[in-house]
């Protein structure tokens, strides 16, 4: 049975390859981690999740990454981080929690779904914009933003 704990971190302890699951950009991922907040879940001490949060105004709060570790994803250890990250947001007196993924990103979508999110708008082509690499996922190419928001 997991025993998850969630705390903060910093940008030297940043867990660099949960990050990078979730973002492939290491220049994308140093921007937003300079200005937001970094989160770890763990499990005895071992770093299994990531998320990071950035004010975006004084209403909105963007989760920036959420990753999990390929051996503990489908345990609940994503739905603990996105559950402290509406608690972190309510907190700070935010009125929406926003995320950004893929429209290839089909699990991610669903995830999000699940946990309460709705589908709120589309930014075209912001992967072709903003990723060097071509990014493929599920057999599609990733090329737009879905926008997501959950009113808290």
């Amino acid at each position: 049975m997991l025993s998850i704990q969630i705390r903060n971190s910093t940008l030297e302890n940043a867990p660099w390859d949960l990050l990078l699951l979730a973002d492939p950009s290491k220049k994308n991922i140093l921007s937003y981690l300079e200005k937001g907040e970094i989160y770890v879940a763990e499990d005895s001490s071992k770093t299994v999740g990531v998320i990071v949060l950035l004010s975006v105004s004084k209403d909105e709060i963007e989760l920036m990454n959420i990753a999990v570790a390929n051996e503990y994803q489908s345990k609940g250890v994503g739905k603990k981080l996105v559950e402290h990250a509406v608690a972190i947001s309510k907190k700070k007196g935010a009125l929406r929690l926003n995320v950004g993924t893929g429209n290839s990103s089909i699990s991610q979508i669903a995830f999000y779904k699940k946990n309460g999110f709705r589908i709120m708008g589309v930014k075209k082509d912001f992967f072709i914009d903003n990723y060097e690499e071509e990014i493929i996922e599920n057999g599609i190419v990733c090329r737009d933003m879905i926008l997501m928001s959950m009113e808290l």
